[in-house]
């Protein structure tokens, strides 16, 4: 009888974690045991929706004549985005993000801020940093190039907290990456083979 071995603690749970936003260029945090220093600007409360990492790809499969079935098969397209809904929305850094204003420009004066939306935004590519915490469990996503793709409707109503709903598409830095990982993970328990 072949023994399977499991592991709870290799499990994860988003029980926890955070978003952070910086400008292009801004170093990836070394370690996901330590919260990001400035100038790393954190997104503040996300919604218990956590955070959905999505894989969005395409693909070309080539069938010889004469079989039913692909010999070979090629990704045409293979895309990483991050959703996440940020419930601080009148953080400067949320606010920066998603109406792609700089956050120098919407600095409160006199417990005002003031701004406008434009007809035709421009490209506001940011860095990213995305946490998610289990226990002694750390994922951490670095995104070098990332940009809002989409967002949602905000609904303002009483019995409801109204937030941003944002989707961060990544794209490839100088390197050819979209995504850099560093995860805090448990020591992994040898097989046994029986």
């Amino acid at each position: 009888m072949v023994s399977i071995t499991r592991a709870a603690d290799l499990t994860v749970i988003g029980a926890n974690g955070g978003g952070w936003v910086g400008d292009l260029g801004t170093a990836a945090p070394t370690t996901p045991l330590a919260q990001p220093a400035p100038p790393w600007e954190p997104l503040g409360a996300i919604s218990d929706d956590g955070l959905v990492y999505g894989f969005d790809e395409d693909s070309q499969q080539f069938t010889p004549w004469g079989l039913t079935s692909p010999f070979r098969t090629t990704i045409t397209q293979s895309i990483r985005t991050f959703g996440v809904t940020l419930w601080e929305t009148s953080r400067v850094a949320v606010q920066s993000v998603m109406y792609r204003i700089p956050a120098a420009d919407l600095q409160p004066e006199s417990g005002l801020t003031s701004y406008a939306e434009t007809a035709s935004p421009i490209p506001d590519r940011r860095a990213w940093y995305f946490l998610v915490m289990d226990g002694d469990v750390a994922k951490s996503f670095y995104v070098p190039q990332g940009e809002i793709s989409d967002r949602s409707d905000v609904t303002f109503k009483q019995d409801e907290m109204s937030g941003y709903e944002i989707t961060v598409t990544a794209y490839p830095d100088e390197a050819g990456n979209t995504v850099y990982h560093v995860d805090s993970v448990p020591a992994t328990p040898a097989y046994t083979g029986s």
